[in-house]
Formats: structure tokens, sequence, C-alpha cells
């Protein structure tokens, strides 16, 4: 299968070929009518090439089932006024969707028979959290992330699929930097690998900075990156582990007016230390993605466009310049994409 990767890689690499014939034949994005023009999917669970769910503005939840040549509305009741900015699916029937904001605006509702009914399973009742994202190491055990409370990241376990949750002590998490917070922009501010590994991205402080846990959210060491930070707008706003060890974090400036030099970053080691992209994307980059397989392949995306690196993220080239806020690939050589305008898009060859 890791040669499957590869060539589907180095197909990906034709993208940027000039000629009508390579363009016909290389993978790109084939964009999915969802019928929700008015609709901005953060939120983005991919769980093959026939199955995916969106996440969105205005409490909306779609599913697909083939492919994305129709979408299903199955958004829960009552929730237009929420924000949902990230879902993890595990299959076509389950899955769960966090919406973010102040106070009781951040919930985290479940799934069993593919959103035809929802349960509400977490409500945050404290004033000064703010959830942001949420990742599943399996089937049961999951977590989520809020903005500092009392200068700590808060964390958020579940070990039932995300029926129940718990906030579990802030013991083992290093203080906050003053300003620091998590980025609600694509649900992948959190990431998992294996059964036990954990990274969090930051911005907003002086650094930014990925903090990892390798016991299930228990306890955390932080290291700085260097993409640049120092700004709420600031910092890394998605990360992807194809491995525990091998990582990529993409962010910048999300102010369309201002530049992002820097906008990338990798880890051998699991992110202990990172170093910066000998060539960056060009822009601000909210989302990413290892190619199913592959060693050394993987894409960004973000407002201005999707970038793709074939040499484990040291290097990145702009291969499509539609807007999308996330991306996620499949075991079974799927990508998938969303964002903005109701946007939703499959990688297609």
């Amino acid at each position: 299968m890791v040669a499957v990767g590869v060539a589907c890689g180095a197909a990906l690499g034709a993208l940027t070929v000039g000629s009508a014939r390579a363009a016909a034949q290389a993978p790109h994005w084939a964009l999915k009518d969802t019928g929700t023009p008015d609709v901005r999917f953060r939120g983005l669970a991919a769980v093959d090439r026939d199955t995916a769910w969106l996440a969105g503005t205005a409490g909306t939840v779609l599913r697909t089932t083939d492919g994305g040549t129709s979408w299903r509305n199955v958004s829960p009741p009552g929730a237009g006024e929420l924000q949902f900015r990230d879902v993890e699916a595990f299959d076509a029937r389950r899955a769960v969707v966090l919406a973010i904001g102040e106070g009781e605006a951040s919930r985290v509702y479940r799934t069993d028979d593919g959103g035809t009914t929802w349960t509400e399973s977490f409500r945050n009742t404290d004033p000064a959290a703010f959830y942001d994202c949420m990742a599943f190491f399996d089937r049961r055990h999951g977590l989520a992330m809020s903005d500092p409370v009392d200068g700590k990241f808060r964390i958020l376990s579940t070990s039932d699929g995300g029926r129940s949750w718990r906030v579990l002590p802030d013991t083992g998490m290093p203080p906050a930097l003053e300003g620091e917070a998590g980025f609600a922009a694509s649900g992948q501010c959190l990431v998992t690998s294996g059964p036990k590994d954990a990274w969090l991205a930051t911005g907003g402080g002086a650094h930014a900075r990925v903090l990892h846990s390798t016991d299930r959210g228990r306890t955390w060491t932080a290291a700085d990156t260097p993409i640049p930070a120092g700004d709420p707008a600031k910092g890394v706003f998605a990360l992807a582990f194809r491995d525990r060890t091998h990582g990529l974090a993409v962010g910048g400036d999300y102010r369309a007016d201002q530049p992002s030099p820097q906008a990338a970053a990798l880890t051998p080691d699991g992110g202990r230390s990172w170093q910066p992209a000998t060539t960056p994307p060009p822009a601000y980059r909210s989302g990413a993605a290892w190619l199913p397989h592959s060693r050394s392949t993987a894409l960004a995306v973000g407002p201005t466009g999707t970038d793709l690196t074939t040499d484990g993220g040291r290097t990145w080239r702009t291969v499509d310049t539609g807007s999308y806020d996330t991306v996620a690939c499949t075991p079974d050589l799927s990508c998938w994409a969303a964002g903005e305008q109701g946007r939703a898009a499959r990688l297609e060859h």
C-alpha cells in the first residue's frame, strides 16, 4: 500500500503540469454541490471515498454516502444558533460533533443512526471555557480541548465514544503563555496518533507552540515552533501526524491583508523539536493531511489555495487556488476538503 500512496503523491505533482491532457489525467479537487451556499464548513470527517460528514455554521451538519453526489442535512434539531467547527465520524452512522463558543455555546452531540437523532452529551457550564477542537484515538477514547482556564488549557475526555465526557485534572498541563489559545479553524488544532499520543496547537502567545501528551491527555509537554505568533491572529492552526514521530504544523496570520512567512514546520521526533519548512506555503493555511500510506506526501489548505509537499513538509508548492479550510484523507486513497460558501470537494483522478 505504501507504493500506492507514493504513486498517488507523484500523480498529485502533475496538478501543476500545463498541458490539457495532463490536467485532465491529474488528480484534482472536484467540487460537490452541498446545496448550502451560506454555510462555512470548518468541520470535516472523511470515512472513505463514499462517506463524509461536514459540520459548519448555523448548526449545520451534512452527510454523504455516495461520494458527494448527494448530501443529507442531518443537523441536530434546535442547533441553528450553534457554530459547529469539528466532527469526528467512525462510520456512516456514528459521529460526534463539537460546537464552539463561550460558556454554553460549547457543546458536543453524538448520533448512532446517521444523524436521524442526536444526543447532547456535553454542555460547557464554565463561562471561562471555550472549546476549539476534538480528536479520537479509537472508537471509544477521545479528547476535546478548551482555551486556557485559570492559566492552563482544559482537556475534556471520553472513554465511551463521546456518549459522556469529564474534565481531566490540569496538574499535568504546563502553564499557558499570556494570550495563548487554540484556533477553531479546521478541527485540526487537536490531533492523535496511535492509542495514546495527542498533540494540540497554539497561537496568540509570544511563541506558537505544540503540546504533546503520551497518556491520553493526562500530562503534557510543550515545544516552541518557528511559526510566527505574538498576535491573536497568528500561530499554529493545524497539525497532521502520520505516526507517533513524524508531524506537520501549518498556520500563519489568518488576516487576509497580512503576510504569513514561515507558515509551516515539521517534526521528526514526535513534537519535541520543530524545524521550519525551507519553502513554506505562500500564505496562511488552516488545514493539513498526510496522503494515505505515504511517508512523504501531504496537503495543506487555506482560503487562498492548496499546497503539496512530497518531501515530508520541507518544501511546498501551490497546486490549486480554491478556498478550503480543512482537509482529510482516508485509508482507501481518498481525500476530501471543505470550506466557505458551502464548498466541499473530493480529490478525483
